[in-house]
């Protein structure tokens, strides 16, 4: 089963769009774990056990498990969703950008160490950087494009006078991701729910690819606003919301509250379909 064909039954067995982002931060855990980053893979398996039936996506955050000496720990628990949640398919954020030869060993650290159904990535280096990961068949690669931070406009917003009509360039991505580079139909892209104007160019520039949507709860984006700009029928969104799912609560109840604010951010997105 390819990415795209896991996001469509994902989504068709939970009656979600929403992609619980996995951001372990030891200082903002329960008492019980608080400041314990040997607990990193008990507080995200937490998590995933009790919104595993809500999900269209999972999204752990390298970065949050590096920072700790817990890659061990995000290899456990990749396993472990794939155990409880074999439907739903896991998105590893990690915004690699690098040449050809260091973007083979970095696909390789998705896609065979930690068994990524996805990988988040940086294009502005060209498909040179993109294209190892599209050697893996039914993986898939989300290209950032308009990213949900103030400062994405210092690049992502400025116009490209050497390309024919002077896109901007969030713009010139999302037309390559839509054509040229999306040589197996495996590119999704990266798009921001704080900015839903961009979320509806980037959906007219590229119609059919999947969209991985960060930015609704904490960062303040507007679901509905999100839902209306970006999804269609024939072509899947993925909206990302992490910390106000993982700490909704600071007490023993912690994944219980993290599935009622999943519940909750889910059935906002399903009724904004309309």
């Amino acid at each position: 089963m390819t990415f795209i064909e896991q996001l469509r039954a994902a989504e068709l067995q939970n009656r979600s769009l929403l992609c619980v982002g996995l951001d372990p931060e030891p200082t903002r855990f329960p008492a019980r774990l608080k400041g314990d980053a040997n607990k990193i893979y008990d507080f995200c398996a937490r998590i995933v056990d009790a919104t595993a039936d809500l999900a269209i996506a999972f999204k752990p955050q390298i970065a949050y498990f590096a920072a700790h000496r817990a890659e061990g720990q995000l290899e456990r628990l990749m396993e472990h969703i794939r155990r409880v949640a074999p439907q739903v398919p896991i998105i590893l954020d990690a915004k690699r950008g690098d040449i050809g030869s260091t973007a083979e060993q970095y696909a390789i650290e998705a896609f065979e160490r930690y068994g990524a159904d996805a990988v988040t990535l940086s294009p502005f280096m060209g498909f040179d950087s993109v294209a190892p990961y599209l050697k893996y068949e039914g993986k898939g690669a989300f290209l950032l494009c308009r990213t949900s931070n103030p400062g994405g406009a210092d690049l992502q917003g400025q116009r490209l006078a050497s390309v024919e009509g002077e896109p901007l360039l969030y713009e010139h991505v999302a037309r390559l991701a839509q054509g040229p580079w999306n040589l197996n139909g495996q590119l999704g892209l990266v798009v921001g729910a704080t900015y839903p104007a961009e979320i509806e160019r980037v959906r007219e520039l590229a119609p059919t690819v999947p969209l991985l949507i960060p930015g609704v709860g904490a960062q303040g984006g507007d679901a509905v606003a999100t839902v209306r700009a970006g999804w269609r029928a024939d072509a899947p969104i993925i909206v990302n919301s992490s910390r106000a799912i993982c700490y909704a609560s600071d007490g023993d109840d912690f994944a219980d509250a993290a599935r009622r604010e999943a519940m909750r951010t889910r059935d906002g997105l399903e009724a904004a379909k309309g």
